[in-house]
């Protein structure tokens, strides 16, 4: 069996799993609708396009309007919601515009409404609503530092949350008194709903003081923005009121439902990889670290199947799920997803028999065309022949460079869902 074509027919099989209209669709029956107020839907992700044509499919008569910021080329077929493209991971203006509709949309809902928000990963950067007197391009300059600084997900939603009036609960405080279901894509190791598109309608277990703590953790407190700086300072110091936090009543008439996260991209591989003949393992769903690390640690146990002390027999396949993060330290081009296959590349040289896919579920990885790549024990050496040097691109983030030249970049397109990323090692 050939391990690279396993390794990518495993993934394929994974990311159809994740297809959202079923999804909605079954969450949609547990909803209920307004039978004298409206029904206005809005929302923020790269999945949430799929999600609202997919409530459109459903219920598209009842609903009164709505809008819904998405990532640039990830629509999809609606009629009675707007869908907006903004910026992604920075925040644009397009994504500040979009923030301010939906705030308004929500804003004017009544008692008898009902507000549905579809939320999905990317939420956060595409729906910017920096709070006065922040800035747009200072909430932008402060995303590409946390992300710069490799800060995870938490730490990235803990700082923002506090510099938006949309964020950390702030969207279901605007709505009241008009009920909130909203339905998630959880892109969040463990599904914490206050993480999941930053929270904007869950109780924010975050504080002021916390957002501090990341800026100080990250050695970055002196390099943020000083409105942001300040307005962080202030909070601790209790002049400026919390987002609003688990016992609100404000949260009485909200309900958060997840409707998928990547279990369902887990099981999908353990199904594909067992049809294949091939006996998976699962490591875990909660994959984090830094990618070139955790990429190390995947190889090995890789290598210890081959060497038959591993929990199962060849061929076999680890299979892993969750979200790693990349310290930028060069100029180069790339995401976590690469990053990982050249680090496992380079851990693997010269290695029959194992190969390695690492990508993104939402079909993007970093600011590239691509998901991911895929790597094996040849990947190094072929690079090398084509007059590149893949450990000094690993040492310069520049990941992408490597596999575009090699051919092996896993490249879906906009897949309109988000449920972490997946590792694949194939052993045979």
């Amino acid at each position: 069996m050939n391990a690279r074509a396993a390794a990518r027919a495993i993934f394929d099989a994974a990311l159809r799993a994740g297809e959202v209209r079923p999804l909605v669709a079954r969450a949609l029956g547990d909803v209920r609708f307004p039978t004298r107020g409206a029904l206005v839907v809005v929302g923020a992700g790269k999945a949430s396009g799929a999600m609202a044509a997919a409530v459109e499919e459903t219920v598209g008569d009842r609903i009164a309007g709505g809008l819904v910021a998405i990532k640039d080329g990830y629509r999809a077929p609606t009629r009675r919601i707007r869908l907006l493209e903004a910026g992604h991971p920075v925040p644009d203006e397009r994504g500040a515009n979009a923030a301010r509709e939906i705030h308004r949309l929500v804003s004017a809902a009544g008692e008898d409404d009902l507000v549905l928000v579809l939320i999905s990963g990317g939420g956060s950067a595409l729906t910017p609503a920096p709070v006065p007197p922040i800035t747009l391009e200072e909430k932008r300059a402060l995303t590409r530092l946390l992300l710069s600084a490799g800060a995870t997900i938490t730490q990235l939603n803990t700082v923002r949350k506090h510099c938006s009036r949309l964020k950390g609960g702030q969207l279901a405080r605007a709505a009241a008194p008009a009920r909130v279901h909203a339905l998630l894509l959880s892109d969040v190791i463990g599904d914490p709903l206050d993480v999941i598109g930053s929270g904007p309608t869950a109780p924010d277990e975050s504080t002021f003081a916390q957002a501090m703590g990341v800026l100080a953790r990250l050695g970055i407190s002196d390099q943020v923005p000083a409105s942001v700086l300040d307005r962080l300072q202030r909070g601790v110091r209790g002049e400026i009121p919390e987002t609003p936090k688990p016992g609100d009543r404000i949260f009485d008439r909200v309900q958060n439902v997840i409707i998928g996260n990547n279990q369902l991209v887990v099981e999908a591989a353990v199904a594909e990889a067992r049809r294949l003949g091939v006996n998976p393992h699962v490591l875990t769903r909660s994959l984090e670290g830094e990618a070139r690390e955790a990429a190390g640690r995947f190889v090995a146990l890789a290598q210890g199947l081959q060497a038959g002390g591993g929990p199962v027999a060849l061929p076999a396949c680890l299979i892993a799920a969750g979200e790693t993060t990349v310290t930028v330290k060069g100029r180069g081009k790339g995401g976590r997803c690469q990053e990982f296959a050249l680090a496992a590349a380079l851990e693997m040289d010269g290695l029959d028999g194992i190969a390695v896919l690492a990508a993104g579920t939402d079909g993007t990885d970093g600011p590239t065309d691509a998901a991911g790549a895929l790597a094996d024990g040849q990947s190094a050496a072929r690079a090398t022949a084509q007059g590149g040097d893949p450990r000094a691109r690993l040492e310069d983030n520049d990941s992408h460079a490597i596999f575009a030249g090699l051919g092996d970049l896993v490249v879906t397109g906009p897949t309109n869902t988000n449920l972490l990323d997946l590792y694949l090692a194939v052993a045979v």
